[in-house]
């Protein structure tokens, strides 16, 4: 198996100030809070953003690993409708220290390129900033966190610092080149 060098870049917002906010796109695009915890609809959302870019970590999650992460308090998926279909989402973690992390975001591939990644993205963060004011046993947010690598979209680091995103960490490694799984085998070109 190949390795291949895999560049991690970490950002970070330190004040809910530091949001630049991106405009909405046109049309009927809605990003609506997926209250109901739900392994098959979160595994779905994430084969299908990450498919192409190579998101693999949590494909072999079995659907009670996945229940469990669902269910842990203040967890929040956020998800960017475009006419009534599903175009991307965003996942909120809350860590110690009134900190919270963009586990995850990303477009489906059929819905980048449409302005709705600034939009999801400044909406997400929002929601990071405002955590503490949905879940009373959080203390308010003190730092938004993400983490982005070299495998990510093009437009992903560039996303990140328009919305006010600083980076504070850069890595190198290497890693096992897999292939592309797609949201099913095959989906996608190598």
């Amino acid at each position: 198996m190949t390795n291949i060098p895999v560049t991690t870049w970490s950002l970070e917002q330190t004040a809910s100030s530091d949001l630049l906010p991106a405009a909405a796109p046109e049309g009927d695009v809605r990003i609506v809070r997926s209250e109901v915890p739900s392994p098959e609809f979160s595994r779905f959302l994430y084969a299908s953003v990450g498919g192409d870019i190579r998101w693999t970590d949590r494909l072999g999650w079995s659907h009670a690993r996945w229940q469990e992460h669902l269910e842990r308090p203040g967890l929040e998926t956020w998800v960017a409708y475009d006419r009534g279909t599903p175009a991307g989402y965003v996942e909120l973690e809350p860590g110690d220290d009134a900190v919270v992390e963009i586990g995850y975001f990303g477009l489906i591939p059929a819905f980048r390129g449409r302005r709705i990644g600034g939009h999801l993205l400044s909406y997400g963060t929002a929601r990071a900033w405002d955590l503490g004011d949905r879940w009373p046993t959080l203390p308010p947010t003190k730092r938004v966190w993400l983490h982005t690598c070299s495998k990510d979209g093009e437009y992903a680091m560039d996303n990140y610092l328009r919305r006010g995103f600083r980076l504070f960490d850069t890595k190198v490694e290497e890693e096992a080149e897999v292939a592309s799984p797609g949201p099913w085998p095959g989906a996608y070109p190598a």
